[in-house]
């Protein structure tokens, strides 16, 4: 559970940079964090600057194989199409979420908030079929729905 709360805790480090709410960390087999980092999507003005897809570049820059085969990825918000096919293709391991896309968007429609991604909204198992996936953590997805409402009204979700 620390790994994924460190996740949240990054997340609101994005938010309270200007940038979406996300943020991952990449543990090798041996429970070492090997890197960890928040969205920027809106600070570099690139809409692919999404955390997991960053570790997953550094994964396959910095760790061999057999290391990317065993490790995993902790993050506070389900991969996104994007970043799933990314670390599929990079052969991670394992992926824990706090919060599921789902949950995303259900709370987008209880919010009224039009949902904008261009990409369908598709699983990390759509994605990468047979990849061990664990999530949604209700305790922190909780926390992650707080981080979203601030995103959108600068208040707290008062749940």
């Amino acid at each position: 559970m620390v790994h994924l709360r460190r996740c949240v805790e990054l997340a609101a480090e994005a938010l309270d940079a200007g940038d979406l709410p996300f943020g991952s960390v990449l543990v090798d087999a041996d429970g070492r964090v090997r890197a960890e980092d928040r969205n920027r999507e809106t600070t570099a003005k690139d809409p692919t600057a999404h955390p997991e897809l960053a570790l997953a570049q550094w994964a396959a820059a910095n760790m061999a194989p057999e290391e990317r085969a065993t490790a995993i990825v902790y993050t506070s918000g389900e991969h996104c199409p994007m970043c799933a096919a990314a670390h599929g293709w990079v052969g991670l391991g394992r992926i824990v979420y706090a919060s599921s896309s789902r949950q995303a968007r259900e709370w987008k429609a209880e919010w009224g908030v039009p949902l904008t991604s261009p990409l369908s909204p598709l699983t990390i198992q759509d994605v990468v079929p047979g990849l061990d996936v664990a999530g949604p953590v209700p305790e922190l997805a909780a926390e992650v729905r707080a981080l979203q409402w601030r995103l959108r009204t600068g208040e707290s979700a008062g749940d």
